[in-house]
């Protein structure tokens, strides 16, 4: 009797402690009410001890009780910004705000709120030790629509992170620091990754500089080799503990980390004192499986840690900006949480029904064949075509030459680089393909390199002027293919280039989704 009692008083006190913490997490994530409505990741973490400190999402409240922010939005047309809010507290995000402040022109995310009240908001990366991709300057912001999700239904975009896109925070509040416990996890996009590093969510350093071994802990995902690996050919979750992906205790291959590509991937990272863990699963089903846990990597300046307690997401320590991938929340927590504390976050993801969305505009189906027709008054019959491996606008008629009918005829494949999007092959030169170069479109015959197949693939949103659709470059988001003077590019909407000209930008990048002029 006596210990049953003791175990009551037990149950009592924790149960005391997880109410205490879920209205303390709901305080801090400034929501308008004092309980939640239902109890989502961070509400979970708090009742196991182990809180967060901060928590990003562009998807939905990752508190029962938030009521905030989510996101920051800014569009090309005249820089405005707008914040990006939940359709209501602890709900899923308000993606027709978005659609409605952006239609007519692009937008990029400039900032992911911080939900836990700390401020430990992302925001553009800023230059670091890396000379890659953006040396020099800031990191590239992520294109607002590129990444389309539902939830329960409900519409949503992630964050896309193609190559030189980066976000980050160097002056934190309550992230671990020196070798205190911290965990971590993000939703991620299993299909999306390269080999290029790093492409990161969590502790950094806090001057974007490579400041040696175990300075670092955060979640990687992607199939890079350069310091470690997993079973099969990737893409694996591993940890970036600064100067190495590990996937367990020693530096290399960890044949027990293996390859993941769901379509919706949750992934888990924590440490504390000479331990560490990776888990992942399928966001949309099952339960957490752990691929790691055991002692600190068997490595110099690995144990103790020296973590920094910055934050990154895309990117690598010190600013490596070579990578890609796709976000849609993540959390960092204060201690090391257990196993079941994840188990019930990971239930909770499961519950959120992650599904892929859609981009909008006319059905692009696998197999079929299409014209694309010009949607700018000058312009409007005129048809995307080639002519070798040139890439213009050429006017069509039912009267055209068959020849003419053929090179404006395009099949209708999945992405080369992703099935998400769509690659284009020449319905008269069978195995060439639309893609870009320096820029510019061109028809070469596909090569099986990983570059072509990222330069061929294009994903479809709706027209941005509300016609047809609109093809975004897989590999530079923030560029859509269009026409100049006729010719074909991929542009963006105000760049440094005469094709990236703001006159006429969205009826040029809208494209009618014609009937083949040769099926």
């Amino acid at each position: 009797m006596t210990n049953l009692r003791a175990a009551f008083r037990r149950r009592a006190a924790v149960l005391t402690a997880a109410c205490a913490a879920v209205l303390v997490a709901g305080s801090l994530s400034g929501a308008a009410t004092s309980q939640a409505a239902t109890s989502q990741p961070c509400d979970l973490y708090a009742a196991g001890g182990t809180p967060c400190v901060a928590a990003h999402s562009t998807t939905r409240a990752l508190y029962g009780t938030y009521n905030g922010a989510l996101y920051q939005v800014r569009r090309a047309s005249d820089n405005a910004t707008r914040d990006i809010g939940v359709l209501s507290a602890g709900g899923y995000a308000n993606a027709a705000a978005q659609d409605s402040f952006c239609a007519g022109t692009s937008c990029v995310i400039t900032i992911v709120y911080d939900q836990t009240g700390r401020n430990n908001r992302l925001t553009q990366a800023p230059p670091g030790g890396f000379n890659g991709p953006a040396a020099g300057g800031y990191d590239k912001l992520a294109n607002a629509t590129m990444a389309p999700v539902t939830l329960k239904g409900n519409r949503a975009y992630g964050v896309f992170v193609s190559p030189g896109t980066g976000y980050r925070n160097n002056a934190t509040n309550g992230i671990a620091t020196g070798d205190q416990p911290e965990g971590m996890y993000a939703i991620l996009d299993g299909t999306h990754y390269n080999d290029g590093c790093c492409f990161d969510y969590g502790n950094a350093e806090t001057n974007s500089r490579d400041n040696g071994n175990g300075t670092m802990e955060a979640i990687y995902f992607g199939n890079s080799r350069g310091w470690g690996s997993g079973s099969g050919n990737g893409p694996w979750v591993m940890a970036d503990l600064e100067n190495g992906l590990f996937s367990g205790a020693n530096p290399g291959n960890n044949a027990n980390d293996p390859t993941v590509n769901h379509r919706f991937l949750t992934s888990i990272v924590k440490g504390e004192p000479n331990h560490w863990a990776i888990r992942a699963a399928d966001a949309t089903s099952g339960a957490l499986s752990t691929y790691y846990n055991g002692a600190r990597p068997n490595a110099a300046g690995y144990n103790p840690m020296k973590k920094e307690g910055a934050i990154i997401l895309g990117i690598g320590g010190d600013n490596s900006n070579s990578s890609a991938g796709t976000f849609y929340e993540g959390v960092m927590t204060s201690g090391y949480p257990s196993d079941a504390t994840e188990n019930a976050v990971q239930a909770n993801i499961v519950a959120a029904g992650y599904a892929q969305g859609s981009g909008g505009g006319t059905a692009l189906n696998p197999g079929s064949t299409v014209s694309l027709r010009a949607t700018t008054a000058c312009c409007a019959g005129r048809y995307l075509s080639h002519s070798g491996a040139g890439v213009a606008t050429t006017a069509v008629t039912s009267a055209s030459p068959a020849a003419d009918k053929a090179n404006a005829s395009w099949i209708v494949r999945p992405g080369l680089a992703n099935s998400a999007c769509r690659s284009f092959e020449s319905k008269n030169t069978p195995g060439s393909y639309l893609r870009h170069q320096n820029f510019q479109l061109y028809l070469h015959p596909n090569d099986g390199g990983v570059l072509f197949a990222n330069d061929a693939t294009f994903c479809s949103q709706a027209g941005v002027n509300g016609q047809g659709n609109s093809l975004v470059s897989y590999n530079f988001a923030d560029r859509y293919i269009r026409h100049y003077n006729d010719t074909g590019y991929v542009a963006s909407d105000g760049g440094s280039n005469a094709f990236d000209a703001t006159a006429f930008w969205p009826d040029d990048v809208s494209w009618v989704v014609a009937a083949p002029w040769t099926p």
